[in-house]
C-alpha cells in the first residue's frame, strides 16, 4: 500500500522513545515505521513468516554445506557457491555469483622443533577422532596455520608474552626482560590474533607461536572433545593474522575491488602482512616448549592450566621455526540473491552471512548461513503468496571471510558509490549457537532492534529473547549494566568493532549495520579447527536448531520491517545518549590518565618503587613522563549539545506533526534524509594511519583487532599519549557530531515544510 500521509500513531514512534514494558507481545502493539494498518498488516505477515520455517531444512542444509572441507579456493567452496545459488533461484530470488581474485597463500613448508635443552618436534597436526566422521577427510583439510604470515626461518630463544597485548610487553620491560631477537609464545585470547605478532614485531621479535592454553578453552573450562564441547590437547586454532586495523580484504588491492583486471600492488608493499612468521599450535605441541623454559617465573594472572611452572624466559628453550607459502592467487565467489522492491526499489535492505570456512565449519559459518537461508527461503515463499517488499531485498552468502573479510570487502569497494548511494542498513550474521541474544550495531537501529527482540520468543525459556538478554545483565552485569536494564526502557547495543562482514559496509562506507546471533550456552572448544562438525554442533551446541530458527525469525523481522515500513525505521534519541556516554567517556580517560602520569612520577621522586621491589629479581624501573596536558573537549561538548537541539526538534516536529495527522506525501524524500545521517558519522580521510576506516563514531581498535574503540581518533590519541593528535582529533570527531545535526535537522525541515 502506498502511503500518502501518515498517522499519528506512527509519528509517535518515529519520535518517542516510550518506555514499553520487554514482557509486553499485544498484537496490536504498534512498531517502528508503521502506521496502525501497515503494523497490523505486518504483524500477520510475520506469523506467516514464522510459520514456514522448519527445523529439519536448517538440519539438512547444515549437513550438506558441512559435509566437505571448504575452505577459499577448495573444490567444495565452488560446490557450496553453486548449490547456494540454487536454492535462491529456486525460491524466486534474482541470484547470480560475483567472482573476485584475491591473494590466498597456504602453506608449503611447516617446521617447529626444540634445539635445546631437549629436541622435539611439533606434530603441528590435529588427530582424526571416530566420534567425529568429518575429521578423516585430511586429504582435503588445510592445515593449521595462520593466513598472511611472512615466509621465514629462524632459530631463537623463547619467550612467554602472555596474551602478547601491549600491556603484556610493560609488565615484561619492567622485569628486564627484551624480546628484541627472540621468538615470542603467546597464547590465545585478550585480543583479535593478529595484535600478538604485530606487538611482538614492533618490539624486536623475528617469530611467534600462538598456542590455545587449557585455561581459556580446553579442560579448564569443561570436557573436552569428543567428550564435551572444549578443546582437546591436540586441537589448534587457524586463523588469519592479516593486519586488518590497517584495511581489510585482499592484501593487494586495498580500497578497490579485486576484479580480474584490478590493479594490483606488488607483495612486498602489501601493508597487512606480518612483518615475522607466525604459527598456531595446540597446547600438546605447546607443553614440551612451555616446560623447557626457565627464568623467572610468570605473574599469577599470566599463567595457564597446563601442568607446569610457567616461566617467562628467554633462558635454556631455543626453538627452530620455518614457514614457507604458496603465495597464489584464488577465486572467491560471493551469492548475491535479490529481490526487487515494489514501491522503492532504489532503497537496498542488504543481509549476509559467509560460507566459506577454514576446516568443515559447521558452526562457523554454516549455523547462521542455514538461518540465513531459511529465512530467505520464508522470505521467497511469501513472494509466491502475492507479498511485495516496498524497499528491494539483498541476499548475500559472502566467501572469503575467514582469510579477511575478501568477499564482502571486496563486493563492497566494487559497488561503492552504489551502496553509499541507496543501503538503507546491512544485517550480519555469523556463528550462531544457544542462550542469549547478542545485537551489537549502529545506535540509530538501538531502538528498532530492540523491538524486534520484544517479538521473539526463546525457545528454552518461552520468554522474549529481549527479556532473557535482559535478565543476564541483571544478573551477570557490572553495577552500571545492572542499573540501565532495570531503569532503561532499551537494552544497549554493542558498538561494532570488526571481525565479520559488517565492516566494509559500517566502518568504510558508513551504512548503518546490525550484527546479530544467539551465544552463552555453548562449549567454544572446536573453533576453527577439524572438530568444528556437524557431530559436535548436533552433540553440544544447539542439536534441535531452536536457535536457528530463533535466529532466523530475528533476522526475517528484520529484514521484513526494514523492506516493508512506511518510512526506515531510524531513531535518534538513543544514538544521541550513547554519543554523549562516549564523550564522557573520552573525557574520563584523560582525567585518568593526568592523575595515573601524575601518581607514577611521584613513586619515582619519592622512592616508593625503590623500597618495593625484591632486590634479588630483577627490575627496571619506569621512566618518568610529562605531565598530561588539559585537552580542549569544547568542541565535543558544543558539538553533542547540538546533536541533542537537533535530536530534540526532530521529536517536537514529529509530535507536532502527528497532532494535525500530516506528514510528506513523499515519504522517499525522507527516507533519503534518513539514511544520510549514518553516512555523516564518516570522514572521506578516514583515520590517523589507516584511512580505509571512515568512520568517526566505531571502529576496531589498532591494538584490539576486533575489539570496537568508540570516537576512535580521540580515544586511541589519548590512551597513546599523544596529546597533540588527541587535540586536532577532537575537533575532527566534533565537526563530525555537527554533520549528523546536520543531517537530522534536514530530515526535520523535510518534516517541517508539511505544516
Amino acid at each position: 500500500m502506498r502511503i500518502d500521509s501518515f498517522r499519528p500513531a506512527l509519528v509517535l514512534l518515529l519520535s518517542c522513545a516510550f518506555i514499553i514494558p520487554a514482557a509486553s507481545q499485544s498484537k496490536d502493539k504498534p512498531l517502528l515505521g508503521f502506521d496502525p494498518e501497515g503494523a497490523a498488516a505486518e504483524r500477520t505477515l510475520e506469523a506467516k513468516f514464522d510459520s514456514l520455517l522448519k527445523r529439519e531444512n536448517l538440519r539438512e542444509t547444515m549437513k550438506r554445506l558441512s559435509a566437505r572441507p571448504h575452505h577459499v579456493g577448495s573444490p567444495y567452496d565452488k560446490e557450496n557457491a553453486e548449490f547456494i545459488l540454487s536454492l535462491f533461484r529456486s525460491w524466486g530470488f534474482d541470484a547470480q555469483i560475483e567472482e573476485f581474485q584475491v591473494l590466498f597463500p597456504t602453506p608449503k613448508v611447516r617446521v617447529l622443533e626444540m634445539i635445546t635443552p631437549e629436541k622435539f618436534t611439533a606434530r603441528l597436526a590435529e588427530p582424526t577422532l571416530r566420534e567425529d566422521s568429518t575429521s578423516a577427510q585430511t586429504s582435503e583439510q588445510l592445515p593449521v596455520y595462520n593466513a598472511y604470515s611472512i615466509d621465514g626461518d629462524v632459530t631463537a630463544q623463547l619467550v612467554y608474552v602472555n596474551y602478547g597485548v601491549p600491556k603484556d610487553y610493560e609488565e615484561l620491560q619492567q622485569r628486564g626482560i627484551d624480546v628484541k631477537g627472540k621468538i615470542v609464545i603467546a597464547r590465545y585470547g585478550g585480543s583479535w590474533r593478529g595484535i600478538k605478532p604485530k606487538v611482538a614485531a614492533e618490539h624486536g621479535a623475528v617469530g611467534c607461536l600462538i598456542y590455545s592454553d587449557p585455561r581459556d578453552d580446553g579442560f579448564y573450562q569443561g570436557d573436552v572433545y569428543p567428550q564435551g564441547a572444549w578443546r582437546n590437547e591436540s586441537g589448534a586454532q587457524r586463523g588469519s593474522v592479516a593486519d586488518m586495523p590497517l584495511y581489510p580484504g585482499d592484501p593487494l588491492t586495498p580500497g578497490v575491488g579485486a576484479t580480474k583486471d584490478a590493479q594490483r600492488i606488488a607483495l612486498k608493499d602489501a601493508q597487512t602482512l606480518t612483518k615475522i612468521p607466525v604459527l598456531p599450535i595446540s597446547y600438546a605441541d605447546a607443553l614440551p616448549l612451555l616446560k623447557a623454559m626457565n627464568g623467572q617465573v610468570a605473574p599469577d594472572a599470566w599463567r595457564g592450566s597446563l601442568p607446569i611452572t610457567y616461566h617467562l624466559g628467554p633462558g635454556s628453550a631455543t626453538v627452530h621455526l620455518k614457514l614457507e607459502f604458496d603465495w597464489k592467487t584464488e577465486t572467491i565467489r560471493d551469492v548475491i540473491a535479490r529481490l526487487k522492491g515494489d514501491e522503492r526499489p532504489d532503497e537496498l535492505i542488504i543481509r549476509g552471512n559467509h560460507h566459506d570456512a577454514w576446516v568443515n565449519g559447521a558452526s562457523d559459518p554454516i549455523s547462521g548461513q542455514v538461518a540465513m537461508l531459511e529465512e530467505a527461503r520464508g522470505l521467497g515463499e511469501l513472494a509466491k503468496s502475492g507479498w511485495k517488499p516496498k524497499r528491494t531485498i539483498i541476499y548475500c552468502a559472502w566467501d572469503g571471510e575467514e582469510p579477511g573479510l575478501l568477499g564482502s570487502t571486496e563486493w563492497a569497494e566494487t559497488h561503492a558509490e552504489m551502496l553509499r548511494k541507496h543501503a538503507a542498513i546491512y544485517i550480519n550474521s555469523d556463528s550462531n549457537g544457544r542462550g542469549f541474544l547478542g545485537m551489537g550495531g549502529s545506535h540509530t537501529l538501538e531502538k528498532f532492534i530492540n523491538e524486534v527482540a520484544r517479538d521473539v520468543t526463546d525457545p528454552e525459556k518461552k520468554i522474549s529473547v529481549s527479556d532473557r538478554a535482559r535478565a543476564v545483565q541483571l544478573l551477570r552485569g557490572d553495577k552500571n549494566e545492572q542499573r540501565e536494564a532495570r531503569e532503561r526502557a532499551d537494552l544497549r547495543i554493542d558498538a561494532l568493532g570488526s571481525g565479520s562482514d559488517f565492516t566494509p559496509f559500517l566502518q568504510h562506507l558508513g551504512i548503518a549495520s546490525l550484527n546479530l546471533g544467539f551465544g552463552g550456552e555453548d562449549g567454544g572448544g572446536s573453533y576453527h579447527s577439524i572438530y568444528d562438525s556437524f557431530d559436535n554442533y548436533t552433540r553440544f551446541i544447539d542439536p534441535n536448531f531452536d536457535y536457528g530458527i530463533a535466529l532466523a525469525e530475528v533476522g526475517g523481522r528484520t529484514v521484513l520491517r526494514f523492506a516493508n515500513a512506511d518510512v526506515l525505521p531510524f531513531e535518534f534519541g538513543n544514538l544521541t545518549d550513547t554519543v554523549g556516554q562516549y564523550v564522557k567517556e573520552v573525557t574520563q580517560l584523560t582525567n585518568d590518565a593526568r592523575e595515573e602520569i601524575k601518581e607514577k612520577n611521584l613513586r619515582l621522586s619519592d622512592g616508593t618503587y625503590a623500597a618495593v621491589f625484591d632486590p634479588t629479581q630483577p627490575f627496571v624501573m619506569p621512566k618518568a613522563e610529562q605531565p598530561a596536558p588539559y585537552l580542549n573537549f569544547a568542541p565535543l561538548e558544543n558539538s553533542l549539545a547540538r546533536l541533542q537541539e537537533s535530536t530534540r526538534k526532530y521529536q517536537t516536529t514529529m509530535m507536532q506533526l502527528a497532532a494535525q495527522n500530516r506528514l510528506p506525501a513523499q515519504s522517499g524524500a525522507l527516507d533519503e534524509a534518513l539514511i544520510k545521517v549514518e553516512r555523516a558519522m564518516t570522514r572521506e580521510q578516514g583515520l590517523p594511519r589507516r584511512p580505509w576506516f571512515k568512520h568517526q563514531i566505531y571502529a576496531p581498535g589498532f591494538y584490539t583487532g576486533y575489539g570496537v574503540k568508540t570516537l576512535p581518533g580521540v580515544r586511541e590519541a589519548i590512551e597513546q599519549r599523544n596529546w597533540q593528535e588527541a587535540n586536532e582529533q577532537i575537533g575532527i570527531v566534533g565537526q563530525t557530531i555537527e554533520n549528523v545535526a546536520v543531517e537530522i535537522d534536514r530530515a526535520t525541515t523535510l518534516l517541517q515544510a508539511t505544516r
